[in-house]
């Protein structure tokens, strides 16, 4: 429909396969699927549940009655309650025995905690594949010297592919984060009302044991084997922050990385890909703009500040819960991961086809490398049996001049030419011209990235399994 608000994160960024985890069909079959569950093991634990009703409900596990569960809601203002109301429409043998002994938030919480730990899957996967890419740049590039910069200054030379090794340094980071919280997620479980497990310890009639079996089975049979041990109505909501913490970090990464790019851009060395018939601006038909970077830059805004909606939802619960989580979560969890999701498929367009203008890039290092290369001149010098502090003074005043003559006339770089023209130095300009080398000048860069890329990366590409192939919408 073209006349309803229809969200960017789902027409225009995030990928099919993260819109189908959080759709509305994955949320409320997975409610049917936690309704199973709970039957089946308080059967196996001996309630009077039949075989027949368990695989009544079975077989309507996708065929949801929407309209019927929809019409109900419009009468009782209650969405679980009209979902079980429309699931015993279909299973009239099981109907009595739908949710028994549960709340609300046995199906919504435990549905949460599924689709989060899904939704986590899916973004190590993309992440990696991001981490993928970015350390075959840096290995193809970890010899080629660039400029350093230190606050935007001009600094000792680095290399590229030591640079994109930052950028993985970052993702590796948030590789181990996004590990950790994954890992740590647990079950809700069956809790009951006010997370007490009241109502279970009355349909076992006191059976303490048979409570806390049926808490194991039904969250063994959802595939989790780490359970919360207490909650109240909700799981910690908590939880919430620490998961969208994890994509906000990515987040901050992707950021770090297009303010590079667009810098890089802008000093025509690097730049982000550019379609033979995109069009840079509607006025300006000359201009490049880095527009992918851009848009990771404006989604990743979007996630680092979504992060504040679980926290604020976390302080302000009351007691055993409140209800004023419910249309947060709605919002901030799954945009959140819509979000992540799209700016991990853009991050890697991106980073798989990165423009290197090597020529440029040796331009700019050739001229500031004299102002670089001025310590190993000095200690040359003193070798030949010049005075350290005299020299250094020395060199202070004649890089004064040839900055001057740079920024004040627009006159190319003249300090090897002072240099070899002092005395005190005893240098001739030939020896000067081979200080220029700018590997002499990148440290241990390269072997840092080579090393650092075999260590630390490569064991990670090889643990995720690579994704189903998703192209970047617009």
């Amino acid at each position: 429909m073209t006349d309803q608000y229809v969200s960017p994160l789902s027409k225009r960024y995030a990928s099919e396969e993260m819109l189908k985890l959080f759709s509305q069909d994955k949320k409320f079959t997975t409610w049917r699927r936690l309704w199973i569950a709970l039957a089946e093991a308080e059967m196996e634990l001996g309630l009077p549940i039949t075989k027949e009703q368990v695989d009544e409900l079975k077989a309507h596990v996708n065929d949801i009655n929407y309209e019927e569960a929809e019409a109900r809601e419009r009468e009782v203002r209650h969405d679980v309650m009209s979902h079980v109301y429309a699931y015993g429409l279909q299973c009239p043998k099981a109907k009595g025995i739908i949710h028994l002994g549960a709340t609300s938030c046995y199906v919504g919480d435990n549905t949460d905690l599924i689709l989060m730990r899904e939704g986590l899957e899916l973004i190590k996967k993309r992440l990696v594949e991001v981490m993928r890419v970015l350390a075959d740049f840096a290995m193809e590039y970890r010899s080629l010297p660039t400029l350093g910069f230190t606050h935007y200054q001009p600094a000792q030379p680095t290399t590229v592919g030591k640079r994109a090794a930052l950028w993985l340094m970052e993702l590796k980071l948030d590789y181990e984060d996004l590990c950790y919280v994954a890992d740590s997620l647990g079950f809700r479980g069956v809790k009951g009302t006010t997370g007490t497990q009241a109502s279970f310890l009355d349909l076992f009639e006191g059976d303490h044991e048979k409570v806390k079996a049926l808490d194991k089975a039904v969250s063994k049979k959802m595939g989790f084997d780490k359970i919360y041990p207490v909650t109240g109505q909700t799981y910690s909501r908590k939880v919430d922050t620490r998961v969208l913490s994890v994509l906000a970090g990515i987040a901050q990464s992707a950021h770090k990385f297009t303010n590079d790019i667009r810098l890089l851009q802008h000093m025509k060395e690097i730049e982000e890909p550019f379609g033979s018939k995109q069009i840079g601006s509607s006025a300006m038909a000359y201009k490049r703009n880095p527009m992918r970077s851009e848009r990771i830059a404006s989604l990743a805004d979007f996630v680092m500040s979504n992060v504040m909606n679980p926290m604020l939802v976390a302080s302000t619960q009351w007691f055993e819960r409140t209800l004023d989580d419910s249309a947060n979560k709605r919002l901030s969890v799954p945009e959140g991961f819509l979000a992540t999701d799209a700016i991990l498929l853009i991050w890697r367009n991106v980073a798989d086809g990165l423009i290197v203008h090597k020529k440029v890039i040796e331009k700019h290092l050739m001229e500031e490398l004299p102002f670089m290369a001025t310590e190993n001149i000095m200690m040359e010098a003193v070798k030949r049996g010049g005075d350290r502090q005299e020299l250094h003074e020395k060199i202070r005043e004649l890089s004064m001049i040839a900055g001057a003559n740079v920024k004040d006339k627009g006159e190319k770089n003249n300090l090897l030419e002072l240099i070899a023209a002092e005395p005190a130095f005893g240098i001739t300009a030939d020896e000067l011209e081979g200080l220029m080398d700018p590997s002499l000048y990148v440290g241990r860069a390269p072997e840092q990235t080579k090393e650092f890329i075999e260590e630390d990366i490569l064991p990670i590409l090889a643990a995720v399994e690579r994704p189903v192939s998703e192209n970047v919408k617009n």
